[in-house]
């Protein structure tokens, strides 16, 4: 795709948050793909890491799965190590695209919500995006992509979905500002912003229910809920030099919710 890769080329390498699933999974397929390599984290389920690389493997393309709860910043350093010695099995010292995709859901009232829920939001949705970017920009070469994950709701308000939402937007603003501070490198930072995808996120809400997909397709232009396939391209083509002068945006993609 936009993604040069020759025989002759040296590969491009991605670190993937939150791989093994999802949004995660289909961007790491769909870079794939493109020719590129990654590195993908995954929370808890080894098993799924391993299913994806091996799809990766038979795209003809490497992927190496690593641990890693993108909400606790005191495991970074050691993370970043892990990540060095990655690079070198490709015979690499500089990843070329950062994709900070892994998230948690949490649907509550503002006032039900507790400061322990709100903490733990912050924690993987802002704080750790915030410092593993930090952690990660000495191994980000010249010239590279970042790419972070945010969402439809940041856009359109469902009940229920404040704290979550207002995590996104802090990150849609962080986006920005890795642009401004990281142009004079070449690097370029934008957001894209889902809509309601069926994946297991939210234990499978939009997946499974019935009545949550009816109404959600109803919200959208295109008439359906969106699929994990539908986002992992987008993030693979964002990615590619055809589109590297885009720069410090928030790209929806969610078929056409809330118009």
């Amino acid at each position: 795709m936009q993604v040069e890769n020759t025989e002759n080329s040296t590969p491009k390498i991605a670190l993937v948050t939150g791989g093994s699933r999802g949004l995660g999974r289909s961007t790491v397929l769909a870079l794939a793909g493109s020719g590129v390599d990654t590195i993908f984290t995954y929370h808890a389920n080894r098993a799924e890491a391993d299913k994806v690389a091996a799809a990766v493997a038979d795209l003809g393309q490497r992927a190496i799965p690593l641990q890693l709860d993108t909400g606790d910043t005191s495991s970074f350093s050691a993370f970043v190590t892990q990540v060095q010695a990655a690079l070198g099995t490709y015979g690499a010292e500089r990843i070329d695209y950062l994709v900070n995709n892994a998230g948690t859901s949490h649907h509550n009232a503002i006032e039900a919500t507790t400061e322990a829920e709100l903490d733990g939001l912050y924690n993987v949705h802002f704080k750790g995006v915030f410092f593993l970017t930090q952690a990660l920009l000495p191994l980000i070469r010249d010239g590279g992509r970042i790419v972070n994950i945010s969402s439809g709701l940041t856009r359109f308000s469902v009940p229920g979905s404040a704290a979550y939402a207002a995590m996104k937007g802090a990150v849609e603003v962080l986006t920005r500002y890795l642009a401004k501070e990281l142009g004079a490198r070449g690097i370029t930072a934008n957001t894209v912003a889902p809509g309601a995808i069926a994946t297991d996120f939210s234990g499978g809400m939009v997946r499974d229910n019935p009545e949550v997909n009816k109404m959600v397709a109803g919200m959208t232009a295109l008439g359906r809920v969106g699929v994990a396939n539908d986002i992992g391209p987008l993030i693979a083509s964002l990615l590619g030099d055809s589109n590297r002068w885009i720069n410090g945006q928030r790209i929806e993609a969610s078929g056409g919710m809330v118009l």
